[in-house]
Parts: structure tokens; sequence; C-alpha cells
């Protein structure tokens, strides 16, 4: 049920090309162009979103070690002073989220990929085993998994509008946490 942004916008960037700009009366000119530029704005995101985690970590080390070069700035004046002071908790915040984002986004999917594959070969292996019990335990957790993922594919997609009740399922924000 996801629908990854790779693959909307592959889809919006079609839609646009092959349909919308094609029916667009080509004498208005500025509804072309705005077409055009939404097409356009689509493709920069495309390219963009695999590299913009990296990017955003990118900066926050520079900043990093801006921050801790500043520590061996001597002043004697106050403001200053206390402004070399104030830097000093946001930089140890960043150093400590640094530390925790080495991992990228393409290798967290990876990962989901890899233990997905995993879980369904142990299904299948499962499937034709005696151990009834074993079996069933098996059925039991990755079913209840299962239902919490898909709890989240659905809030996930709730802007879409595709849910019969949007109120039955709670908001993104609150399954996964900011």
């Amino acid at each position: 049920m996801q629908m990854r942004p790779e693959v909307q916008l592959a889809a919006m960037i079609k839609a646009m090309s092959d349909v919308i700009i094609p029916a667009l009366p080509q004498g208005n000119m500025l509804a072309v162009e705005q077409a055009n530029l939404v097409v356009g704005m689509l493709n920069l995101m495309q390219t963009q979103l695999p590299v913009q985690f990296r990017f955003d970590r990118d900066e926050l080390q520079r900043l990093v070690e801006a921050a801790q070069q500043l520590k061996a700035v001597g002043t004697e004046d106050r403001v200053t002073a206390a402004g070399l002071e104030q830097v000093a908790v946001p930089c140890a915040r960043a150093t400590e989220v640094l530390e925790r984002c080495k991992a990228g986004p393409d290798e967290l999917y990876a990962a989901i990929l890899q233990l997905r594959g995993a879980l369904c070969a142990l299904v299948d292996a499962s499937a034709t085993s005696a151990d009834i019990g074993a079996r069933e335990c098996i059925e039991s957790i990755l079913l209840a998994m299962s239902k919490e993922q898909l709890l989240r594919d659905r809030a996930l997609m709730k802007p879409q509008r595709w849910e019969p009740d949007p109120a039955a399922v709670p908001d993104i924000d609150t399954l996964v946490g900011r």
C-alpha cells in the first residue's frame, strides 16, 4: 500500500507531461508556462529527494565543526563571550544527532527490504512444519506486526482521501512519533 515519494513524483511528472500539458490550450501561454514550471520543480524534487538527508547531515556536520572551532575563540567582550557560550548546548545536541544519523535513508530502506524478505522466507519455511505451536506463534507475531504496519500505511496515505472513515485512522504523527 505504500506509495514511496519516488513513485509518486514519477506518476505526477508523467501525468503532467503526457495528459495535462497537451490538453492545455496552446494559446494560454501562462498556463502552459506554469504547467511546465510544475514539471520542472517535480523533476528537481525527484533529483534532490535521494540526497536531501545526506545534504542536511553534511550541513550539520560543517556547522558542528565550525561551532567546535569557535570554542577556541577568546574575547574580552561580555556580549560576544555570552554568544559563544550559547553555542555550546546546540553544538552538543547537534553532535549527538549526527552520531545517531550515521545510517542514511537508503540503508534504512535496504534493511527493511532485507528483513521483510527474511520474514517471508520464514513464513514459507514454517508453512509445512510439523511444529504447529511454532507455526501458530510465528503467524500470530507476524499478523500483529502486519496489522500495525497496515494502520501506518493507511495513516500515511490518509491525505489522499481514500479512507471511507478518515477519523477512524489516527494521524501518522501519532503513530510514528515526531
